[in-house]
């Protein structure tokens, strides 16, 4: 093992061992080199005559580019947009970032947690956190409704037997006596959970009221109680995007310094959050400890970060990250979103509206949704991959098929005057089987 990884590893160890514990095979032989990015950082300093280290190209004072490129991206300074960025990120874009999970989270007020570490968008921090901490035969807990790229990332990738629980009760709640069902067989079976929280959910387009969610945290501290080590991610890509009755913020905040067996992932982004998908700009902060502060720890998790980026992909875009400082620090920002989230919460209440009549009733029921970007239809008489396919040959219409019963709508992308319409076309393509 590297001596870097064996000094990261002695710093976690030292602060809280269920976190070395929780480390992968991997994430425990994973540090980030003192290579040519540290020589570089040390001559960017200090190298005031001739800086000949990194491997960029200069011409005058700056970066060299092409002028028909630059043409169009002539607002930005070439500074922060050509070379490259920061293995973390920019140190103006963490600092917003954690200003702003801070604003939109109360519970994180008063809590320790590492600075944001930009990722490559939200899979790649789920892709970091399967590095890290997930080895073959872990047990990685899901709801049975969820994103397949789940099952690709954990399960084929690192090895993770994927354990589901049904996610609604038969009252339409969040089933959490069935998540708390497969947690404490795990935590029993192999000491070590892996617990995946994506709320708002996709592809159900759910997000827990406040009591369920303190029954999931109530749960998962329960089993960190009895000896079991817990590494909880929260997907928090549609974070914001709340319509309804549901838990306002991420339950990050709320298992953050719970229990020195609980390592709580915030995964976020701006792609959905400010509607900015192509730009591939995510993070991933960690929180550890049991309200004593852990920086070593937490150094020791941003470093190892760094090493799986540098390795993996080296570092993230410079211009994404650039115009979304800007897009952060204008004045605008705030009023536009509020805009934009007015929309999609239009949208969402139609979709309800519509499918609240009593027409469709023969034809499916659908799944609760107060959030994000989806909800689901339950058909009762059709499969849903043969009416996906006829909905497309016939009328034009594409869903997305989950298993042979579910049709996944994404209401975000159909404006609120065509909705019905939306509707009244998947009952025609149903009523086309009869």
């Amino acid at each position: 093992m590297n001596p870097l990884a064996v000094e990261l590893n002695e710093q976690i160890s030292a602060q809280n061992p269920a976190i070395f514990e929780m480390l992968s095979d991997l994430g425990k032989n994973m540090f980030f080199p003192k290579g040519i990015l540290t020589q570089s950082a040390e001559a960017k300093e200090k190298a005031h005559k001739y800086n000949a280290t990194i491997g960029i190209a200069t011409e005058g004072s700056g970066p060299m580019y092409l002028p028909c490129i630059h043409e169009k991206l002539s607002a930005f300074d070439p500074k922060d947009i050509y070379p490259y960025a920061p293995p973390a990120g920019k140190p103006e874009l963490r600092k917003l970032w954690r200003e702003k999970m801070l604003r939109e989270n109360p519970s994180m007020q008063g809590t320790h947690f590492s600075n944001p570490v930009v990722t490559n968008a939200l899979t790649h921090g789920l892709s970091i956190v399967g590095d890290l901490f997930v080895g073959q035969g872990d047990h990685l807990i899901l709801p049975d409704m969820l994103w397949g790229n789940y099952n690709l990332t954990f399960g084929t990738c690192n090895g993770a037997i994927v354990k589901k629980h049904p996610t609604f009760t038969a009252t339409g709640g969040y089933n959490v006596p069935a998540f708390k069902a497969v947690l404490e067989k795990t935590a029993a079976e192999k000491g070590k959970a892996v617990v995946l929280l994506n709320f708002p959910n996709n592809p159900s387009g759910y997000t827990p009221t406040v009591a369920e969610g303190d029954a999931i945290v109530a749960a998962i501290l329960e089993v960190a109680k009895g000896g079991c080590n817990v590494v909880v991610v929260a997907d928090d890509a549609y974070f914001g995007l709340f319509y309804e009755d549901s838990l306002k913020e991420s339950l990050f905040g709320k298992l953050a310094n719970l229990h020195p067996r609980i390592l709580a992932i915030k995964l976020d982004g701006a792609t959905k959050e400010e509607f900015v998908w192509g730009f591939r700009i995510g993070f991933i902060t960690f929180a550890a400890g049991n309200g004593e502060p852990v920086p070593k720890v937490l150094e020791a998790l941003e470093k190892k970060t760094m090493g799986i980026i540098r390795a993996k992909i080296s570092n993230c875009p410079h211009p994404s990250q650039t115009f979304v400082i800007e897009a952060l620090q204008s004045p605008k920002f705030l009023e536009q979103k509020e805009q934009k989230f007015q929309i999609m919460k239009g949208r969402a209440l139609k979709v309800k509206q519509v499918l609240d009549s009593s027409k469709f009733n023969a034809a499916w029921d659908y799944y609760p949704f107060n959030s994000g970007y989806f909800m689901c239809l339950k058909l009762k008489t059709v499969d849903a991959e043969k009416l996906r396919i006829h909905l497309l040959d016939k009328y034009g219409v594409g869903a997305i098929s989950i298993g042979s019963t579910d049709l996944r709508i994404a209401f975000s992308c159909i404006a609120e005057e065509n909705i019905q319409e939306l509707f009244e076309l998947i009952y025609l393509a149903v009523q086309d089987f009869k």
